[in-house]
């Protein structure tokens, strides 16, 4: 592990993940509670504190826009002042939506429209709130009938836990930090500029999806889908209105030699909000031959994320990941995968009867 990462994965208090998994695993029953606790009001709302000294920090052009594009519902995937194929698209789509030429380029043009009366900054220095840095957190192994093992599918600690708020990776996070940053409660750490939000009060929620929409920085109230386009040859799914005006794309992985994207006409059946996830080997191509039957506790480290939506082609659906990093990057059992953050975005974009086209 490089010094960096390690510095972030200690806490500023001198209790490390390590003693934070041991004691969480102990008492805590549900994904529900990872970020329940008497010290703050709201463990979701991070302060913005000022420079901490130093030289000023400067933004990388790239992350600036990809911050800029995120806010706009045009998602890049993860924030990480890269340049790629997740960037280009995202940077297409905005693009077909402001009636500017679609090139992809991060052109003169795109950059006027993207950055206009954009007064926030690219990057925060936040502190972290206490009961944002509480647990529990576990080693979530690979093997999804061990999974099936664990009271919940949390994050592995509070670095990635943080990254997935701020719409990035650990590994992004520590290339905006100093190399003796820590993380814990009260940590200050910088992060790319996502907005708090604050915990949605929604009628009949038992699960604590307003809960997980503040872990993610994602509003409650969304534009809404009239019809969704999954595009294989771009890699995104976009978000049409009633107008048929592009409002929202999506970095998206779907489909593989094995279990091809399904393409045509489907519709939506329903959203299932940090749902368990039922495996059976008998549906992955790659299952171990002694995997059995399991039923898997929620949790954003879940094979699906935090939120399915189901689709009328049996057994497909729209799902989060427990890997941001590698969607538009790997392939899928047929499924539409993207970040937790953006399935979550979608699932508040979207309802029962919404109409999906797949295309090639």
């Amino acid at each position: 592990m490089p010094s960096i990462l390690a510095a972030l994965l200690c806490t500023a208090c001198s209790v490390n993940v390590t003693d934070a998994n041991e004691s969480a695993n102990s008492e805590q029953p549900s994904a529900r509670n990872e970020a329940a606790g008497p010290a703050s009001p709201d463990p979701y709302a991070f302060a913005v504190v000022e420079e901490l000294g130093g030289r000023p920090w400067q933004p990388n052009r790239i992350l600036q826009a990809q911050v800029a594009l995120d806010r706009a519902g045009f998602s890049p995937g993860v924030l990480d002042g890269k340049d790629g194929m997740s960037f280009k698209a995202a940077l297409r789509g905005f693009q077909e939506a402001n009636g500017l030429p679609v090139t992809g380029e991060y052109d003169q043009k795109t950059g006027v429209a993207l950055l206009e009366g954009e007064a926030r900054p690219t990057t925060w220095l936040v502190r972290v709130p206490e009961g944002f840095a509480r647990g529990p957190f576990y080693d979530v192994p690979k093997d999804l009938n061990q999974q099936a093992g664990l009271p919940a599918l949390t994050y592995r600690n509070l670095l990635e836990k943080l990254a997935e708020r701020f719409h990035t990776t650990p590994e992004a996070l520590v290339a905006l930090n100093r190399p003796d940053t820590k993380v814990g409660p009260g940590a200050v750490i910088r992060v790319p500029a996502i907005d708090n939000q604050p915990v949605a009060r929604i009628e009949g929620d038992e699960r604590g999806w307003g809960e997980t929409l503040a872990s993610l920085g994602v509003a409650k109230d969304q534009l809404q889908a009239d019809h969704i386009v999954v595009d294989k040859s771009e890699g995104v799914l976009k978000v049409f209105d009633a107008e048929n005006r592009l409002i929202a794309q999506f970095s998206a992985t779907m489909g593989s030699e094995h279990d091809p994207l399904p393409l045509g006409d489907w519709t939506i059946k329903g959203v299932s909000r940090n749902p368990d996830f039922h495996y059976n080997p008998d549906l992955f191509w790659d299952a171990d031959k002694d995997d059995k039957k399991a039923l898997l506790k929620p949790g954003p480290n879940g094979p699906v994320g935090v939120v399915w939506i189901d689709l009328s082609k049996p057994h497909y659906g729209i799902h989060g990941t427990p890997e941001p990093q590698l969607i538009g990057r790997t392939e899928s059992h047929g499924c539409i995968r993207l970040t937790n953050w953006d399935a979550a975005r979608l699932a508040q974009m979207v309802k029962t009867g919404v109409k999906a086209h797949f295309q090639a």
